[in-house]
């Protein structure tokens, strides 16, 4: 997906334009990118035949192409094939607000809203390339330590790219917003912090004595949140394909 360097902003259109608390919002590359990599879920919005539908994958992003992939007996999929317009969404809930009153209870997060056109990934090579990005993109480097997709394994799976045409971010962070009146109420008020962290690795019982936890899985370390480790493992996988 080579292309010219892409400007620092995407476009604000009415389709990714902040309705509400536009204070928030981001349009910057930079901010959108944030947001989708440090995620692994995300949920893609669509429409067939008037039925509208929100599924959840796991997604990844190479510059402005973002990908998914999933069973070839999928309708999302099989409706791609030709282009679909589709919205894909992912937010991270960072902590709870409670306020004085219940209308300033809140939650601290991070969101990105991204449009553009889906279609499916059918040149052979491509989509070889793809089905080893979606294991190199989290765990970067160990693709190459594993046997490759067989003839049913790859015809049993489908890879979806869109290019972000349009795109916003939305972030709350901070304390509790109570109106002056309110703040002598004898009420508790605070923020209570959530996140999501990494446990201790589980080995499988049928690894072969002397098979130690591998290099690459390094920065995957007990109690580190996962939004960080993603992150990381992002930047690990963009240094390896500007090197390739």
């Amino acid at each position: 997906m080579n292309e010219r360097p892409a400007p620092e902003t995407f476009p604000v259109t009415p389709r990714n334009r902040a309705k509400r608390l536009h204070e928030r919002a981001a349009y910057d590359r930079d901010a959108v990118y944030a947001v989708l990599d440090a995620a692994l879920l995300c949920h893609v919005a669509y429409v067939i035949d008037g039925q509208p539908y929100c599924t959840p994958t796991i997604h990844w992003r190479e510059g402005d192409w973002l990908f998914w992939h999933g069973s070839s007996a999928s309708r999302m999929l099989k409706n791609q094939k030709a282009g679909l317009p589709v919205c894909l969404t992912v937010a991270h809930l960072d902590g709870l607000i409670l306020a004085r009153s219940g209308f300033h209870h809140s939650a601290n997060y991070r969101s990105a809203m991204c449009f553009g056109t889906a279609r499916i990934i059918d040149d052979p090579q491509e989509k070889a390339e793809a089905l080893k990005s979606v294991v190199d993109r989290f765990y970067p480097g160990r693709a190459d330590i594993l046997r490759e997709n067989d003839p049913q394994e790859a015809k049993g799976t489908m890879v979806i790219g869109m290019r972000i045409e349009e795109a916003s971010a939305k972030i709350r962070s901070g304390g509790v917003s109570d109106d002056p009146a309110d703040i002598d109420a004898a009420v508790w008020a605070g923020v209570i912090p959530v996140e999501t962290r990494l446990g201790t690795p589980e080995i499988c019982p049928k690894v072969p004595d002397g098979v130690t936890y591998p290099d690459h899985l390094a920065h995957f370390q007990d109690g580190r949140r996962l939004d960080e480790v993603l992150t990381q493992s992002q930047a690990l996988y963009e240094k390896a394909l500007e090197r390739s």
